[in-house]
């Protein structure tokens, strides 16, 4: 009892303190109270841990500034709503926020994010992407899907099928909500220009525009400088129109992602169209998106009577008119 009589002491001598002075205890009241609001407010302010950086915020056209701020709040953009209408209706007597996609490429404070939306501030920065040439298909999905949050990989595979070798390799500048659609007719519309300044070339060469584009897609491959294109789509061309097989190892990277130094015996008796070593022509189709000089070299072919080429491990390429001078070729620059 001794130690609860000591405690209530304690407890009753605390309460007669602040009693007697009463301005110390209103003063202490009101830090509380302004602790406690600076706290909640902080609360209220900061921008949310998983803010939605480099993504894509749609706002419905015709939504209320009470269905906005909901939508923000659920987008992890905003911590409150309610502080969200309260800025808007200060910053504007007319508080309709406009309407659209807003890109946000960095976490803003919720006085930002209010000012943005209701000034129509969408963020929307064209986008820089360059697309190598020679690249597949699956490989300019994978490179805009790394570069664009909203892009949906399999989604533009599906639109782009059948259309390996006509999505021209190219720089592009896009805006962030672009959706795969627009990407692939943008790419589509690209390769149609460009080849329109080949065409009285083409209708001479007598090949169909699909050949030129799948020889163009080998020589992509195969040669390594700009120089040796026009040589070895002659080359591969002679090939064809002696009923001799076209033998490109570069198809293998298409087949089975192997190049010359690692293909396998194994490897050229694979039961696939663009086996160019057990099938003879050219392969069913594309084995990538070529380049304008490609597709040059594919319609204007260096006119020879080689038959054979190699290129040493430091690129340079070798060429021969017959089998024996293609073996000693190899012993030279290969062996």
């Amino acid at each position: 009892m001794e130690e609860e009589d000591f405690q209530f002491k304690k407890y009753t001598n605390v309460f007669n303190f602040f009693i007697s002075n009463k301005q110390l205890f209103v003063e202490l009241c009101v830090v509380f109270i302004f602790v406690g609001m600076t706290l909640w407010g902080s609360y209220l302010l900061h921008t949310p841990r998983n803010f939605p950086t480099k993504r894509i915020i749609h706002i419905e056209q015709g939504s209320s500034l009470t269905e906005i701020s909901r939508a923000l709040e659920k987008e992890s953009v905003i911590t409150s709503p309610f502080v969200f209408k309260t800025i808007a209706h200060f910053l504007e007597k007319d508080t309709k926020a406009q309407a659209g996609d807003y890109f946000f490429d960095e976490p803003l404070s919720v006085f930002e994010i209010t000012k943005r939306i209701t000034h129509g501030n969408f963020n929307l920065v064209l986008v820089k992407i360059t697309i190598l040439e020679g690249s597949t298909v699956a490989e300019i999905a994978t490179l805009f899907e790394a570069k664009f949050s909203e892009f949906n990989k399999t989604h533009f595979l599906e639109i782009a099928k059948g259309s390996e070798g006509y999505l021209f390799p190219d720089t592009y500048l896009f805006l962030p909500n672009i959706t795969e659609k627009q990407v692939f007719e943008e790419l589509r519309k690209n390769f149609d220009e460009k080849i329109i300044t080949l065409q009285e070339e083409i209708n001479v060469s007598e090949q169909t525009l699909e050949n030129i584009v799948i020889m163009a897609s080998l020589v992509e491959k195969e040669a390594w400088k700009e120089k040796d294109r026009k040589l070895i789509s002659g080359v591969l061309w002679n090939r064809i129109n002696i009923g001799m097989p076209l033998q490109v190892d570069a198809s293998f990277l298409y087949i089975n992602g192997k190049n010359t130094y690692t293909l396998t015996y194994d490897d050229l008796k694979i039961d696939s169209p663009y086996n160019t070593y057990k099938h003879k022509g050219l392969p069913v189709g594309p084995i990538c998106n070529p380049s304008l000089s490609a597709l040059k070299a594919a319609v204007l072919p260096s006119e020879s009577d080689n038959l054979f080429y190699l290129a040493d491990k430091s690129g340079n390429t070798y060429y021969a008119l017959d089998f024996e001078g293609h073996k000693k070729n190899r012993r030279l620059y290969l062996d």
